[in-house]
């Protein structure tokens, strides 16, 4: 059995945070990691050992009596997510085995995300409405989802 790990690089704000994580996947888990490119490099340090030899390296202390530990990891997969892939430093790019561009949404597509999401939402929303939502949502179903709410809001609002 796999299972999925999801966090974003924003919360990983120490070592010790992705020190957490890594130790506690088990064989074949998936490691999801959103907006990648905002890891700081010293957590980048910490992640190229355990994406190239499955190790993380734990150093204690500092100066001349440091001491680095080193933990075996299950092998698992890392998957990294970004919309600014220019933003990723060389080195951590060099380390994944494959990198794939997706394509963004079209409106089409992102229409009846949104019609699908304003159900879930117990409201009614016309096909003209979903449209309008979806041009302006830059092909991304977060941003749709996004507006989805504010105009739902503000019907509320003026509604009551």
């Amino acid at each position: 059995e796999t299972n999925i790990k999801i966090t974003a690089a924003p919360m990983i704000e120490k070592s010790g945070d992705l020190a957490a994580i890594l130790t506690n996947l088990q064989a074949k888990d998936i490691l999801f990691i959103d907006e990648i490119h905002r890891l700081s490099p010293a957590i980048e340090e910490v992640l190229y050992p355990a994406m190239e030899d499955f190790r993380l390296d734990i150093i204690i202390g500092s100066g001349p009596a440091a001491q680095t530990i080193k933990i075996d990891l299950p092998p698992f997969t890392l998957i990294g997510a970004t919309t600014r892939a220019g933003m990723l430093s060389n080195p951590l790019r060099d380390r994944f085995g494959m990198s794939f561009r997706m394509q963004f949404y079209s409106p089409s597509e992102l229409a009846l995300i949104i019609k699908k999401a304003a159900a879930k939402l117990n409201q009614d929303i016309k096909e003209e409405s979903a449209d309008e939502i979806a041009k302006r949502s830059r092909g991304t179903p977060r941003i749709a989802l996004r507006l989805l709410k504010r105009v739902r809001d503000f019907a509320l609002v003026k509604n009551s």
